[in-house]
């Protein structure tokens, strides 16, 4: 072990996150028996200006060449603490994290001398891990300003206009003829009683007009390669291919309203779906008496298991609308719960109720039954079968992928889940990103959102995506997979298990890594049999050093 390594160890009260339940004193007192440990000192909020002030006086005061910070979760402080080593003059991966709030005083906090153990392992481990880290260096990559958006719905235009009006050139994909999505057949939008029509026709005339716009309709995704700031992109549409350079790459491709074959006799004519009323609604083509309305039709069912969410609130503002030009209608809404979200869409609800729209809810155990223009349901207030007759049926259908989602997640290398939505990186942290760097998601694709909600989604992703854009390169940190050619049997074993399909095999025909291309995953370096790759930042050395401190108690 290298004499010359110096070590400072930083411990966080976090208030009384960690503090309430461990001994952060004699956490500082453990430390400092540590090998290397020169310096150990607690913090009250290590996060703190004055925490990281003195992490960086620390390190010039005691001429320390690893840290050690034992805090909370590095997924939200580790870059932080990294640019705090780096403006003190160390490079920022000669750091290493220890989290003692999740692991240690939030889950044992019922036993405290089990915790003040545990975080005594864990900070003994990344001291000893502190001694094997290497400097890393970054690596640059030029930014093509261009953004591809797939998808010219309301979140695929929105995005392309709000790039577009940043000063980036845009190219927006579209498969249909048409741009405009599932808003071209809305009749009105909810709450704010907007015409669905006048909406898309002014986006549509805003990125006509806009030269920085390129929209290109019936066009068909093929091939991207490449990696943030770089993607090389191939489509075509109808007889003519091109290819471009993209920066950013945009996922808007939307959703479809479900078509219920074989659902309560549906037949597009007496039984129709709220997409198929939607369209009445414009046409002025509604004369029944009598409207049932059906919620959960093809929804949290064991082939769909999830709530569409938008459902609800389409049927309530459609039976409102009736109401207002058929005031004698008798209209119904059968339905499992209600998903009436928000203070403006609550209060539409009870004022489709004051209008007289009647809601009766069903169990999925006795649900509704459709037969000669009546509709059978349980009514549990009156504990018995009712027959409700009905002129028309409109069954809520959710909101499903198109079935190009799996082809476009296999060309873009992005997840997409058990009901074919593409699927976030972090749900919280990075609700619009993939973890693919450089690809943002928002609207439909993403799960039903109302159209307020698929706007805010795209003004994120456009504002994501404008954060690289705006720089000539961009960085990106060595913690990546490494080949070292002479060990490489050329087994190919990389290239398959690779879920981003980066590994290749080069000129000299070895295995090689475009560094700007690996997400760090470590599966490569796991299946290796030639134990040819390694991963920086997380080294053999690294672990076992950690092991062999976590067995020397």
């Amino acid at each position: 072990m290298n004499t010359e390594l110096r070590t400072g160890v930083f411990i966080c009260h976090c208030g009384i996150n960690i503090a309430g339940v461990l001994d952060v004193k004699g956490l500082c007192e453990y430390a400092k028996a540590l090998p290397n440990v020169v310096t150990a000192q607690a913090n009250l909020f290590t996060c703190a200006e004055t925490g990281t002030s003195e992490i960086k006086k620390a390190i010039k005061d005691n001429n320390l060449n690893r840290v050690v910070v034992a805090a909370c979760t590095p997924r939200t402080h580790e870059p932080l603490f990294r640019a705090s080593c780096q403006e003190a003059g160390i490079n920022p991966f000669l750091f290493e994290m220890v989290n003692i709030r999740e692991h240690c005083s939030w889950v044992h906090r019922h036993n405290k001398e089990a915790a003040q153990a545990k975080a005594e392992d864990l900070i003994r481990m990344a001291v000893s891990k502190a001694a094997y880290l290497e400097p890393i260096e970054t690596f640059r990559s030029k930014v093509e300003p261009i953004t591809l958006v797939i998808g010219a719905g309301i979140a695929g235009m929105t995005s392309a206009l709000a790039i577009a009006d940043q000063g980036f050139e845009v190219i927006l994909l579209e498969k249909g003829k048409n741009m405009g999505g599932l808003l071209r057949h809305l009749h009105k939008i909810a709450p704010a009683n907007v015409t669905a029509s006048e909406l898309i026709d002014e986006k549509i005339a805003a990125i006509k007009k806009n030269n920085r716009i390129k929209c290109f309709t019936s066009a068909v995704l093929e091939e991207v390669t490449g990696y943030v700031g770089n993607f090389s992109v191939k489509f075509s549409c109808g007889n003519n291919s091109h290819t471009c350079k993209v920066g950013v790459i945009i996922v808007a491709t939307g959703g479809v309203s479900l078509r219920p074959e074989g659902l309560y006799n549906y037949d597009g004519k007496n039984v129709i779906t709220q997409s198929e009323l939607e369209i009445k609604l414009k046409k002025g083509d509604i004369e029944a008496k009598s409207i049932v309305m059906i919620q959960c039709a093809g929804a949290r069912i064991p082939e769909r298991n999830y709530c569409s969410r938008i459902c609800c609130m389409v049927a309530i503002k459609n039976s409102l609308y009736i109401k207002d030009i058929i005031k004698d209608t008798n209209l119904f809404v059968l339905f499992r719960d209600i998903q009436a979200y928000g203070v403006e869409n609550e209060a539409l609800f009870l004022k489709a109720r004051e209008a007289g729209v009647r809601f009766i809810r069903y169990s999925p155990d006795t649900p509704p039954v459709v037969e000669n223009g009546k509709v059978k349901i349980y009514y549990p207030s009156m504990d018995k079968e009712v027959s409700l007759p009905a002129d028309l049926i409109v069954l809520s259908t959710p909101i499903v992928a198109h079935d190009d989602a799996e082809s476009i997640s296999r060309i873009l290398k992005v997840p997409i889940n058990e009901n074919r939505f593409f699927l976030e990186a972090h749900a919280k942290l990075s609700p619009l990103d993939f973890a693919f760097n450089g690809i943002y998601l928002c609207g439909n694709a993403h799960y039903p959102a109302t159209v307020r909600e698929a706007t805010c989604q795209a003004l994120g992703a456009a504002s994501r995506a404008c954060i690289t854009l705006s720089h000539e390169t961009i960085e990106r940190v060595g913690t990546v997979a490494s080949v070292q050619e002479e060990l490489c049997s050329v087994c190919f074993t990389c290239v398959k298990v690779c879920p981003y399909k980066v590994p290749h095999m080069n000129e000299r025909g070895r295995a090689e890594i475009e560094p700007m291309q690996c997400q760090g995953c470590g599966i490569c370096v796991a299946e290796c049999p030639a134990e040819a790759i390694e991963f920086k930042y997380i080294s053999d050395k690294q672990i076992m050093a950690a092991c062999e401190a976590l067995l020397a108690s």
